[in-house]
């Protein structure tokens, strides 16, 4: 999972990455663009990305259900089982089993974590019920309310580990980032075998485009 960034000035060495013989920092092409190794925490802020994007397909599949008109559960399904193998099955494990237990042990934002955890479990409780209304093919104000219930709890959720959780996260682990990151990508490919982040954001932009809000220029404000 050790997903790269770029720099066509040069190699964007990140901090806890610039080890010798690391698998990141390598010539991409012939004209010297260089990539670095995105760190753990890096990794884990664009797989939110993935559940940032999820949460705006519910908010546009709970807007057409208040509207009445036409209802295709499937997007929504498809959505939901994203959230289940993706989010809850390996990103909320991640951050349950390598970060969440580092800053309990460092005594660092155990209240943090402790709200954390129990959000993680009722996120789950959510997707359950997520789905079994899917299964049931009708566009129900219950369907919306759950909907609109999970995304209200994950978008302060994903900002408060970002600004605060990951930083100290960041400061606690230190050097041994490398090492972690080379957990986290064999945890990937255990569960997704190779590019699994890719295919995932692949499988969430066809919902995105089946809905007709794929197009990030129709956002502008």
């Amino acid at each position: 999972m050790l997903r790269t960034i770029g720099s066509a000035g040069g190699l964007v060495v990140l901090a806890g990455c610039a080890t010798a013989g690391s698998a990141g920092a390598r010539d991409a092409s012939e004209g010297g663009h260089e990539e670095a190794e995105v760190t753990p925490g890096e990794d884990l802020m664009q797989e939110h990305g993935v559940l940032e994007r999820i949460l705006l397909i519910y908010d546009e599949a709970a807007r057409r259900i208040d509207q009445g008109g036409p209802f295709d559960a499937a997007p929504i399904a498809s959505a939901a089982a994203i959230i289940r193998r993706f989010v809850e099955d390996y990103h909320e494990k991640l951050e349950e089993k390598f970060v969440f237990p580092r800053l309990e042990a460092a005594r660092r934002e155990a209240e943090l974590t402790a709200v954390l955890r129990q959000q993680h479990k009722r996120g789950r409780e959510l997707t359950d019920e997520v789905l079994r209304l899917v299964r049931a093919g009708t566009a129900s104000p219950q369907l919306a309310q759950t909907l609109r219930s999970f995304e209200r709890m994950y978008r302060p959720h994903a900002a408060r580990e970002e600004t605060v959780l990951l930083p100290a996260f960041r400061r606690v682990v230190g050097g041994g980032y490398r090492e972690l990151g080379a957990e986290f990508e064999e945890q990937e490919h255990q569960l997704f075998g190779e590019g699994g982040f890719e295919k995932t954001v692949a499988e969430v932009a066809s919902i995105e485009a089946a809905l007709g809000i794929g197009d990030l220029a129709k956002f502008t404000a």
